[in-house]
């Protein structure tokens, strides 16, 4: 535990980003003293990756007390999975994508264990943040949990995922930047107060990730890839440290949680949220440049057009974002910004070609 400005914060205690890191988490948890653990996997991944973690956990006498594929979110089916684990269990780590994490990550919180988050894809910055993502009652709900004690991050693991996962998480990064922007904004309105100290943490990582070159524009560049997951790490702990989701989360993240609802087939979290970002960007007048520069160099812009997207569904969840969380104030709150969105929706050239 650190001490910030007076108030105490988690910080992950485990933190290896780079190649090859998955064959070293035998060595990583009994450095801390983690003998005796359980894995849950997503779907499919125990025949991808299922040897060489439990390779690496008998090279170093951990024992594995139960390990098994995951698919439910469903949070009574997640409280029945924690309280069955063996009382010897010293951590619970989730390898997969953003459904296990959420899983491994709340059964840990219930069960007051370490959680070590082993992301398969840097969609989203899902894996190092405090909250998951649950059904409660047939509904997607956000649950409160606790920040990962440990992230392990194989970036050759990252780089063989899908291209789409890749820019779903520069997607979810970028919205940092209109994210802050509707923070500073709802602090100057009186609906919020700034901790700054969160609001420094989330704009280094951004701009840390935005001004990266990369060779040959690849996103599957392991500098590239490095520094996406770092700073989506940093951006978790950001919400850590202010104690809510706003300097990750605002106005672009209302209208991906809206499009969820509305959508016949809602596209992955970070690509909606990326689309949204730039709108935002240019609502705000706030680094329209520098986002359609990301996105333009990153190809981000050029995979969201090959999704036969609905502008009617945008329009519709533009009107809807501020129902979903009626409690902030962000830009999106304002009925003269909505309109404002849905104008840009109608006549942006980039949107022309997206929605064509």
């Amino acid at each position: 535990m650190s001490n910030v400005m007076g108030s105490r914060i988690s910080i992950p205690s485990i933190l290896k980003v780079g190649n090859g890191t998955l064959q070293e988490i035998g060595k990583y948890l009994k450095e801390k003293g983690l003998n005796n653990v359980v894995v849950y996997f997503g779907n499919g991944l125990i025949d991808m990756f299922g040897a060489t973690v439990m390779d690496s956990l008998k090279e170093n006498g951990i024992t594995l007390l139960d390990y098994r594929e995951l698919d439910s979110t469903n949070i009574d089916d997640i409280v029945e999975l924690a309280f069955r684990a063996d009382t010897k269990t010293q951590a619970i780590l989730g390898i997969g994508g953003g459904k296990v994490i959420d899983v491994a990550k709340y059964a840990s919180y219930l069960r007051k264990l370490p959680f070590i988050s082993i992301p398969t894809s840097a969609s989203s910055d899902g894996f190092s943040s405090s909250s998951a993502s649950l059904l409660v009652e047939g509904r997607r709900t956000s649950v409160p949990a606790r920040i990962a004690y440990g992230i392990i991050v194989d970036t050759d693991v990252i780089k063989s995922a899908p291209d789409k996962f890749i820019f779903s998480g520069i997607g979810d990064l970028v919205s940092k930047i209109t994210a802050l922007y509707d923070w500073k904004y709802e602090d100057s309105q009186g609906y919020d107060t700034l901790n700054d100290f969160a609001m420094m943490i989330a704009k280094k990582a951004v701009n840390s990730f935005v001004r990266t070159t990369y060779e040959n524009n690849s996103i599957k560049d392991d500098l590239f890839l490095r520094e996406l997951v770092d700073s989506l790490a940093l951006s978790g702990i950001a919400n850590e440290i202010a104690g809510n989701s706003a300097p990750s989360s605002g106005s672009e993240h209302l209208i991906s949680h809206a499009l969820d609802k509305i959508c016949k087939t809602p596209q992955l979290h970070g690509i909606q949220v990326g689309l949204a970002t730039y709108l935002m960007s240019m609502v705000q007048e706030h680094r329209v440049k520098r986002i359609h520069k990301i996105f333009t160099d990153t190809g981000f812009f050029q995979y969201a057009a090959t999704l036969d997207l609905e502008r009617e569904e945008f329009l519709r969840a533009i009107d809807l974002a501020p129902s979903i969380k009626p409690y902030r104030h962000t830009y999106i709150h304002e009925e003269q910004y909505r309109r404002r969105a849905k104008e840009i929706l109608m006549d942006d050239q980039v949107f022309q070609k997206i929605f064509a």
